[in-house]
């Protein structure tokens, strides 16, 4: 029988010794396999990464593969992402056998086919131009399809929609410069004003981040500036935002009627929830603009909210009906690749660093709530209820998911 030294002792030895059990073990972070193809899409100028994003992810041991050609359109070329680490292949099916795949424009019929069992899909949605059986071919090959449109930052902003609307509203008001000039067959007058002459009214429709920045845009050329809306917070939110007292009024058509007959400019950029835009502005409005005036519609992508509007493409993005010009081409960014690319990559590096640094897709999933969010396929299930009501298909809430997991 043991004296009590005996047994002091031998606790003090048993308190001395490596407590493995009783430390913390670190999240065994995962080696990324990400493949970045050439789009395919009609005018889809951007690609996903750039090579600074690429270089980014080689330096934290993740392997990339890029097809040829897949950022030449926003002039970056194939020796750039060699430089930066990634491996140049040279055929679509070489890009498909990654586990992640990210890309800009939702994958084609021909590019689903080409995945794998259980991938990481990273894209856009736009289910409007979707073919009918676009989800049931996604569920067939078990992927985890995330919508970048609907990953929403810490503040609860989506990321992609606002970067896309800074640059498409920027770049609204240099569209319309270039079409008032006469380089264009335009009226010839300067976008702004100068010392001593009236300057170029502009009428924006809208107050959200595209209005914004064509607010923006507009008055830094020196234009006069009119912003309408149908949300007094989001023109409050746009006075305070910008710091000038522009003009605002809420939608009415006959007020709104009365200043299109002395604009030189208007800006569609209303947005809609839900469905279509709203038409707010009619033929009998347009047909009693100034000759030579400029309509460009952002808003096309969702049908417009000009009666007179058609969607047109960067080949022929303008087309003339009573005289007013009216350009309404609906992936805007697209005109500005290299920018919009950046856009994107400062988004999309981060996410997948995170999700090395979790261990995987599913890990990230668990603790990231905002790119949770726009998870629309998880292995084969569908988890965004408005998509499982509209295809009538089973529907698991993705919260549900990663809480069982």
């Amino acid at each position: 029988m043991k004296t009590s030294k005996e047994i002091l002792a031998s606790l003090t030895q048993t308190a001395l010794m490596p407590q493995e059990e009783m430390l913390e073990i670190g999240k065994k972070k995962g080696k990324l396999f990400i493949g970045i193809p050439r789009e395919i899409s009609f005018q889809e100028n951007r690609v996903a990464l750039v090579p600074d994003a690429v270089a980014l992810l080689v330096n934290n041991g993740h392997q990339v593969v890029v097809e040829t050609n897949a950022g030449k359109m926003s002039n970056f070329q194939d020796h750039d992402y060699s430089e930066a680490g990634a491996q140049i292949v040279y055929s679509p099916e070489d890009v498909y056998k990654a586990d992640i795949i990210l890309k800009v424009a939702p994958p084609s019929p021909v590019e689903i086919e080409m995945m794998q069992q259980k991938q990481t899909l990273i894209s856009a949605l736009q289910l409007s131009i979707q073919p009918e059986n676009f989800l049931k071919q996604l569920i067939a090959k078990r992927v985890t399809a995330i919508a970048f449109d609907w990953i929403k930052d810490g503040d609860g902003i989506y990321s992609v929609i606002r970067s896309m609307g800074e640059i498409a509203g920027g770049t609204s008001i240099l569209i319309a410069a270039e079409y008032l000039s006469n380089a264009n067959n335009g009226q010839g007058a300067i976008l702004g004003g100068i010392s001593g002459i009236s300057p170029t009214e502009v009428i924006i429709l809208g107050a959200g981040t595209v209005g914004e920045f064509a607010t923006r845009a507009a008055l830094g050329l020196g234009a006069s500036v009119k912003v309408f809306d149908n949300s007094i917070y989001k023109l409050r939110r746009l006075q305070s935002d910008i710091g000038a007292r522009v003009f605002t009024s809420v939608i009415q058509p006959r007020v709104l009627a009365k200043h299109l007959k002395t604009a030189d400019v208007v800006i569609g950029a209303i947005r809609a929830q839900h469905g279509r835009t709203p038409c707010v502005v009619t033929e009998a409005m347009v047909s009693e603009m100034k000759v030579g005036s400029v309509i460009i519609d952002v808003s096309i992508d969702q049908g417009g909210c000009f009666e007179t509007s058609e969607v047109t493409n960067h080949s022929k993005p303008i087309f003339r009906k009573h005289s007013v010009i009216h350009y309404c081409v609906p992936n805007i960014a697209s005109r500005v690749s290299r920018t919009a690319s950046y856009a994107l990559s400062t988004i999309f590096a981060p996410i997948l660093v995170n999700i090395g640094d979790e261990g995987g897709v599913e890990n990230m999933l668990r603790q990231n709530e905002g790119v949770r969010n726009g998870v629309y396929i998880y292995n084969g299930s569908v988890t965004n209820k408005d998509l499982a009501e509209m295809y009538k298909l089973p529907y698991k809430d993705i919260n549900l998911i990663m809480a069982a997991w």
